[in-house]
This record gives C-alpha cells, structure tokens and sequence, in this order.
C-alpha cells in the first residue's frame, strides 16, 4: 500500500509572467504544499519554489517563465502514503481515507458491512458500506450509503479496522 498514489491537486492556468499557475486542491491538508516539498506528477517529479495560499497559486523550479508553466496545466499532482503521514496532521478523533476504508461496520454487535469507498457530497462524507453477505441473502440492498456524522458514527477503531454506529440498520433498512 506504500506505493499507492493518492490524487491531491489539479494545476490550473498560468497567471502573470513568472511561471504562477492556479492549484486546485483535492485534499483536506493545504500544509502540505511547502516551499521545497516535491511531489510526484503526471509530467514527472515537481519541486515547490513558491506557494501562496490567498492567490491560489504555486510555482514549480525549473518552471519560472510562462512558457514552461503552460506545460504543467491541467498536471494532476499525487502523493504517497509516507509523505501523507509525514506531512499532515490529524486532530483528535480523525482518520485518513485509507485508514477508514476496509473497516467493518458494526451496531449492536451485528455487523452490517465493510467500507467499500468514501464519497464526499457537499461538505459530508458518506461512507459506501458493502452489505454482509448474511444480511443481503435476508433481503437487505448489496450496498448503502452512511453519513460520517456523530449523529450515526460512535467511534472508528482504525487499528481494530472496527467503526462502530448507531442507527445505521434503519438507514439500510430503508435502502
């Protein structure tokens, strides 16, 4: 899993004349985007001369003038899961995506199913539980959304790869 690539930003257009150009970010963790930082690339290996966060924009060396920034537009720019770890910071109570991912879900000691993927609809994340086999050959749907919300989520043991819920049955009930 070391090797698995995680998207995190789309490069945009260029702005002004010094090789600027727009980061679209596809992550939680901003920080991450340091002066010095390299990331991988679809155009190759990028290394971080100047960011700046209010204008939205990031310049890469070797790509100072607006000639050679126009190259990397539309770029999409990955990571992996050590520089993941290394460079962003979790608050109490938060996991990462692939730490989440694969844990079963559990209520009341029955287990409902296993977290196939997470999708992210406005500013919540839903978790995409694959039903238990046990439970599909009663009758329930192959799948079902959860809001990762307190209102439905207790707690996630990601070392245990547990998350335990409340109230999420009726939500596959009603699926």
């Amino acid at each position: 899993m070391s090797q698995e690539q995680f998207y995190i930003a789309q490069i945009g257009r260029t702005i002004g004349l010094w090789g600027d150009l727009k980061l679209n970010l596809h992550t939680d963790f901003p920080e991450q985007f340091k002066v010095g930082s390299t990331f991988k690339c679809d155009r190759g290996d990028l290394t971080i001369s100047d960011v700046n966060f209010t204008r939205g924009t990031i310049r890469f060396t070797g790509y100072e003038s607006i000639d050679s920034a126009k190259k990397l537009t539309n770029a999409k720019i990955y990571t992996d899961l050590k520089q993941t770890e290394e460079n962003c910071f979790l608050k109490e109570g938060e996991h990462f995506y692939f730490d989440i991912e694969g844990c079963t879900l559990v209520q009341d000691d029955l287990v409902l199913g296993t977290v196939d993927d997470i999708q992210r609809m406005v500013d919540i994340d839903y978790l995409v539980i694959k039903t238990d086999d046990a439970l599909v050959e009663e009758g329930f749907s192959k799948s079902f959304l959860l809001p990762y919300i307190d209102r439905y989520v207790l707690t996630a043991d990601t070392e245990g790869k547990k998350i335990y819920t409340k109230d999420a049955k009726d939500i596959l009930e009603a699926s």
